[in-house]
């Protein structure tokens, strides 16, 4: 089958790009229908090329391939997402994607500071502060803090907020003593971007991963990720007790169902089927 501009699709509808890689991306897009079918998913790339259905396939359709042959799928998907229209969106999936790594321990965010801060430069100083202060203070993703700049840090009721834009767009209150830090920061930045400031080429997936891995820190030092941040600030509202609605809100998750991969790591978090009622009561409503 072929698409207004030339394009030949795959299985599902998909979009097969033309040139010597086209065998290649043939067997990637009918992997991913096989995937999505097998989990009674519509067959469409609208939903096929999902960010949740990408990374769903490449972590549990892929278990056990390489980690090089995992990232090749990925860009593949994420570039035939692209090509498809908008950005991959970011919506709550009916299967569960990869486990959440643990939180940050009270030593370990000790620790993450102490390596941000031993940085040399101001400039890699302050960004690796700003992994730490917007990941666990924020929740942010990876591809968030890229695009964060100086005036998405305000102030809403005496409150640090950070407005995020991008396809999760929210308002959220930074958590604690990280407010005035990352309000600092972004001061500091003000117009220009609080992460690695200046030109840069932010829509790399690894553009936050790579940064971190050229960290200089003891080998026994926790590795400052993103992702880790992340379930920190979402594990420390799970066991605060935060309201399900408003965590779903500042987290820019759309199904409690998807807080089960974080909850098993809070005390006192909802069970699965506690967050299973909750959405199906929502949907009733």
């Amino acid at each position: 089958m072929l698409l207004a501009d030339g394009q030949e699709t795959a299985d599902g509808g998909l979009p097969v790009p033309g040139g010597p890689s086209w065998r290649r991306d043939g067997s990637v897009t009918r992997s991913l229908g096989a995937f999505g079918a097998g989990r009674g998913l519509p067959a469409s790339a609208r939903c096929l090329l999902d960010y949740d259905v990408i990374e769903a396939f490449c972590v549990a359709g892929l278990r056990g391939r390489a980690s090089s042959t995992q990232g090749t799928y990925r860009s593949v998907l994420y570039g035939l997402a692209g090509q498809a229209g908008d950005l991959p969106s970011r919506r709550a999936t009916p299967f569960a994607g990869a486990p959440a790594p643990p939180p940050c321990s009270r030593e370990d965010r000790a620790e993450l500071i102490s390596v941000a801060m031993a940085q040399r430069g101001p400039a890699k100083r302050s960004s690796a502060l700003a992994m730490v202060w917007s990941g666990i203070g924020a929740g942010l993703r990876p591809g968030e803090l890229a695009a964060l700049r100086g005036t998405h840090v305000g102030r809403a009721g005496g409150q640090v907020v950070v407005r995020v834009a991008g396809p999760a767009p929210r308002v959220v209150p930074v958590a604690g003593g990280y407010g005035p830090l990352l309000e600092d920061l972004a001061r500091g930045a003000g117009t220009g971007f609080v992460f690695r400031p200046g030109p840069a080429a932010r829509e790399y997936k690894n553009f936050v991963t790579g940064f971190a891995g050229r960290l200089a820190a003891d080998p026994a030092a926790p590795r400052l990720s993103m992702g880790r941040c992340r379930a920190t600030f979402i594990c420390d509202h799970l066991a605060a007790g935060t309201a399900l609605g408003e965590l779903l809100a500042i987290t820019g998750i759309c199904e409690a169902q998807s807080l089960a991969r974080y909850a098993r790591h809070a005390r006192g978090a909802p069970s699965r089927p506690v967050l299973r009622a909750w959405d199906k009561s929502r949907r009733e409503r």
